[in-house]
């Protein structure tokens, strides 16, 4: 994964003219969420992902994030290894346990309390299978014999793969597993916490975090006018909490004029994050503020950073 300090955003389309846009703003990736079963009819997130590496020729494009226990590891390292290669190694592999949407897990037949497990057992099996040598494995949840995944992964050893999550579960799985860890609704303040956590989790492991990279996921709403931002973003998590979140958004979002949003993005790289992912909050045209941040906010960071774009649905 690239190093130094990067930026991401999130859109809500795959439509190929709206990626044609993001493409010409400067960015560096795009990323994609995703359920199986949800309560709003998310898109399934391989299939975003299949969607962005055909449709993108520039930007790195990842998964923010795939529900790995919902999924066999075989499947998922075919299919990541054929993204991999047809995107010409653009592929950053976000993973996390979910568990928010329990229906997902009776329909896919996992026990929701296996989740983290499951992902313990599968991410060091991905990078095995990723190899493009025989893979014998005999674990508590995944057997095979003499599988070999090919042809591998455009990058040697496959894609990165982030963590993401906010427990301290997720934070030890990334210190001891991860490429990278990527909380999401989250304080600056929090953020730092974390670092600390992760970093004594490899520490235990003993594990060099040299190459991981530090990734926040944000939240926000972004207008010329501050109070509108403020509304809107009221408005769009209101109808998803059913409570007033005023509080919640002064806490873990970044909320206002470019000015205000640039503020609390800066909180976050202060923190440690090396990668921000701007995460569109709003009802209204989530381009719309893509184009605003490019032009009004990334030039009142404290340092220059590279882009990334997550693409997800509303529920994603």
């Amino acid at each position: 994964m690239a190093r130094g300090p990067t930026l991401g955003f999130q859109t809500r389309s795959t439509r190929a003219e709206d990626l044609r846009l993001l493409e010409s703003l400067p960015f560096d990736a795009l990323w994609v969420g995703g359920h199986i079963v949800s309560p709003t009819d998310a898109p399934e997130v391989m299939m975003q992902l299949a969607r962005l590496a055909a449709l993108t020729t520039r930007v790195r494009i990842g998964t923010s994030a795939l529900l790995l226990p919902l999924y066999p590891p075989a499947i998922v390292a075919k299919q990541v290894a054929d993204v991999d290669r047809s995107s010409g190694g653009r592929v950053i592999l976000g993973i996390g346990v979910g568990g928010e949407h329990p229906e997902e897990f009776d329909a896919c037949g996992v026990p929701v309390q296996e989740r983290g497990r499951r992902t313990d057992e599968a991410i060091p099996l991905l990078r095995r299978l990723w190899s493009g040598e025989e893979v014998t494995h005999r674990g508590r949840f995944h057997s095979m014999a003499s599988v070999r995944i090919g042809p591998p992964p455009a990058q040697p050893g496959g894609p990165p793969i982030v963590v993401t999550g906010r427990s301290p579960a997720a934070m030890g799985r990334a210190g001891t597993l991860g490429d990278g860890w990527m909380p999401y609704l989250y304080s600056p303040e929090r953020f730092a916490k974390s670092v600390i956590e992760v970093r004594a989790a490899a520490e235990r492991s003993a594990r060099e975090l040299d190459d991981f990279s530090w990734m926040a996921f944000v939240c926000t709403n972004l207008s010329d006018n501050a109070a509108d931002a403020r509304a809107d973003a009221t408005s769009f998590f209101g109808a998803a909490f059913g409570q007033d979140v005023g509080a919640f958004l002064d806490r873990v979002a970044a909320v206002g004029s470019p000015e205000q949003v640039a503020t609390r993005i800066n909180e976050f790289i202060d923190a440690g994050a090396d990668h921000i992912i701007v995460a569109p909050s709003t009802s209204r045209d989530p381009l719309a503020m893509a184009q605003l941040f490019a032009t009004e906010v990334m030039p009142r960071l404290s340092r220059t950073l590279p882009i990334n774009v997550d693409c997800r649905t509303k529920d994603g």
